[in-house]
């Protein structure tokens, strides 16, 4: 029988070494890559409907402010109170309305992105210069026609910028769903915080959330690249 000196120091020992938890663990990503991957999905998944709702919306309204400007004011407004809702007590009171799915962090996302998208759509169309609409009347185009082929494109570099800010910023809003099962890489990170702070989890988690950000704002920069080209020239021009 060991002396008890020696059990009670050992004892000391064991609850006074920690066990490893390192910020940073190429071993946790190559075990759990699976679940990574998984998470990355949903994070995207999550992202891109919310600011394609948030789009849909904004749009039409950005257009009904170009035609009656005395709207601008109090849809502007909205959108704002919108924002300033704090996003726990948004979650708490759409969880009721659509449960425990996708919908509940979609719809509270896509009203923080609205007014984003409709602030930049509203900035763009009224930012049309008035020769190029003039012109357009001028050559007989109708109000759709003139829509489509003159103020639209010329408001695009202005709406996809208005997106693609929308966009980076939901990447990192998508986090809060963690509090009703999709959070994407958010859920990770508030696994990782009910575990005894997992530090591995959590940093892994929130890096590629940063990552995925990135990418994404490097993809919406292409994609305005290539649907504005007269915009780069215009640029370049001046």
């Amino acid at each position: 029988m060991p002396p008890l000196g020696g059990v009670l120091l050992a004892a000391a020992s064991d609850t006074t070494t920690p066990a490893p938890n390192p910020w940073f663990s190429w071993s946790y990503i190559v075990t759990h890559i699976g679940v990574l991957l998984d998470a990355g999905r949903e994070h995207l998944f999550l992202t891109i409907c919310s600011v394609l709702l948030a789009v849909i919306v904004a749009l039409p309204l950005a257009l009904l402010v170009r035609r009656y400007r005395r709207l601008e004011g109090p849809v502007l407004a909205l959108g704002g109170v919108l924002y300033t809702i704090p996003s726990l007590a948004l979650i708490s009171i759409l969880w009721p309305v659509f449960g425990l799915t996708p919908w509940t962090v979609i719809v509270a996302l896509a009203m923080y992105a609205f007014l984003v998208v409709l602030r930049n759509a509203v900035v763009g169309l009224k930012g049309v210069p008035v020769d190029a609409v003039d012109a357009a009347r001028g050559m007989g185009f109708g109000p759709v026609r003139r829509l489509w082929h003159v103020e639209l494109p010329l408001a695009l570099p202005t709406i996809l910028a208005g997106i693609r800010i929308a966009t980076v910023s939901t990447v990192g809003l998508v986090t809060i769903g963690a509090l009703v099962g999709y959070g994407g890489y958010g859920s990770l990170i508030y696994s990782g915080f009910l575990q005894n702070f997992w530090h591995a989890q959590i940093m892994t988690a929130t890096l590629a959330c940063i990552v995925l950000a990135i990418l994404l704002e490097l993809v919406l920069q292409l994609v305005e690249r290539l649907m504005t080209p007269w915009a780069r020239s215009r640029r370049a021009a001046g």
